[in-house]
């Protein structure tokens, strides 16, 4: 087993990481900028190494520098994360050159799914059905309008590179077509470096389900049931919740049987999620593979009793599964709400000094937090401050407890999202299980909060 390992990350998933490395008897190692020079996580690595200025390209997306440090401390791993270099195949390679083991996929893995155009090809081809679009790169807004006319509006407009959102844009006519063509292109370039762009049908009123692999160096691999991930601002997740209540057993199985199809298609190791999208009648599409660990993936843990992390560094130490598919099973339900420095009414960003905080603990309540009180939440990273897990029996238990645990969780000297996520867990379309992507636009937008 890795006896040393650095996490290539900061926040709560680095404070989680530790934990498991911690569990497992490995000594680890953090690094940090300057503005995160009193971050929890720092503390609690057995080393930490200072690796620039605030800002991410000169911290935590300094590859050269973090694989400095790595051979510095001597490390025989390296955990990513997720976001920052998690799915940078340069940075894959960087730490195979240097004789350490990236916990993830392969570098050829991650290139593949890097693209969600070669992606769209590769699972076409295995077999995964894909939303209708087009399959190359888009030339010029031209051919972007000639193509949205044989695929009929409305139609989403995407980036074949990155996530999160940037460069997506659902487009109604040729129009709005015209107005976003050269701008989401140009910001899928400023983002990710590639602005390729590319169509999709829309699918009116869908719901985003994903499911969680694990797959092994020998090609062992299954599916660790579906998480529901349809309640999304602007095209990113806030609250996911597993398993989905709008997906049965059947569903869930060819699902899960699709997306083990969709992996061993491409050679997939470790631990990875395949991401869907379901129409009203339970006909789903692949979206995309994201070649690393989730915000989200502590729902899946408190339904199956794994440890993700740790499937993670036992699988990129070269053991095989020790689970096969027959040993999953789904126990209660989970909810994850993503807490956020923002103003619930702008959903702008709150950045300042946290002068207060206070958690309800107690059973099936479970915190990964990136702050403490006194810390300072600065403008130089993402909002998303602290997730709070809950489970319940059921979905209705779940539910009940996680707008408890809200109403006593407290947070003083900025702002955050927390009366939204109220809103949101107390709404009847929510708790009768209407969760589509459109949710908080139909139903949350008008409202204020004081």
């Amino acid at each position: 087993m890795f006896t040393k390992i650095l996490i290539a990350n900061r926040g709560e998933i680095a404070a989680r990481i530790i934990r498991t490395c911690k569990e497992m008897g490995i000594k680890t190692v953090a690094i940090y900028s300057e503005a995160d020079k009193h971050s929890p996580h720092v503390e609690l690595a057995d080393e930490s190494f200072l690796i620039g200025p605030p800002r991410v390209n000169e911290s935590y997306l300094n590859m050269e520098k973090i694989i400095e440090v790595a051979v510095e401390a001597n490390v025989d791993a390296i955990h990513p994360g997720y976001g920052l270099l998690s799915e940078n195949t340069q940075f894959a390679k960087k730490c195979t050159e240097n004789k350490i083991v990236f916990i993830g996929p392969s570098p050829a893995t991650i290139s593949q799914m890097g693209s969600k155009i070669e992606a769209r090809k590769l699972m076409s081809q295995a077999g995964v059905p894909i939303v209708p679009g087009t399959d190359a790169a888009l030339a010029d807004v031209e051919e972007a309008v000639c193509e949205a006319k044989n695929i009929g509006y409305p139609i989403m407009l995407k980036a074949s590179a990155g996530g999160g959102g940037i460069g997506m844009q659902r487009v109604d006519d040729e129009e709005a077509l015209r107005k976003a063509f050269q701008g989401n292109q140009k910001r899928a370039k400023d983002f990710f470096g590639d602005g390729s762009m590319f169509l999709e049908k829309l699918i009116l009123n869908p719901r985003h389900i994903e499911i969680q692999l694990l797959a092994d160096k020998e090609g062992n691999t299954v599916y660790l049931g579906e998480r529901e991930c349809s309640i999304q601002r602007r095209n990113q997740k806030v609250l996911e919740e597993a398993p989905s209540p709008f997906i049965d057993e059947m569903t869930r199985k060819e699902m899960g049987e699709t997306a083990v199809r969709a992996a061993k298609a491409i050679g997939y190791e470790n631990a990875g999620t395949v991401e869907f999208i379901m129409d009203e009648y339970k006909n789903f599409y692949f979206l995309e593979v994201n070649t690393r660990l989730q915000v989200e993936h502590p729902i899946t843990e408190e339904i199956t009793g794994l440890d993700l992390v740790e499937q993670q560094i036992r699988i990129a130490n070269g053991e095989t599964l020790s689970i096969s598919q027959e040993d999953v099973q789904l126990n209660g339900h989970a909810i994850e709400v993503r807490i956020y420095a923002e103003d619930p009414n702008t959903f702008f960003p709150s950045p300042g000094t946290i002068t207060s905080l206070s958690i309800p603990k107690g059973e099936n309540i479970r915190h990964e937090l990136a702050v403490r009180q006194g810390s300072v939440v600065t403008p130089f990273y993402d909002p998303m401050i602290a997730k709070l897990i809950i489970k319940g029996l059921t979905r209705n238990e779940a539910i009940k407890n996680m707008s408890k645990v809200l109403d006593h969780y407290i947070v003083e000297g900025i702002k955050t999202n927390i009366p939204t996520l109220k809103r949101i867990v107390n709404h009847p379309e929510y708790i009768s299980g209407n969760t589509t992507t459109n949710f908080i636009e139909s139903y949350l937008k008008a409202a204020k909060v004081n």
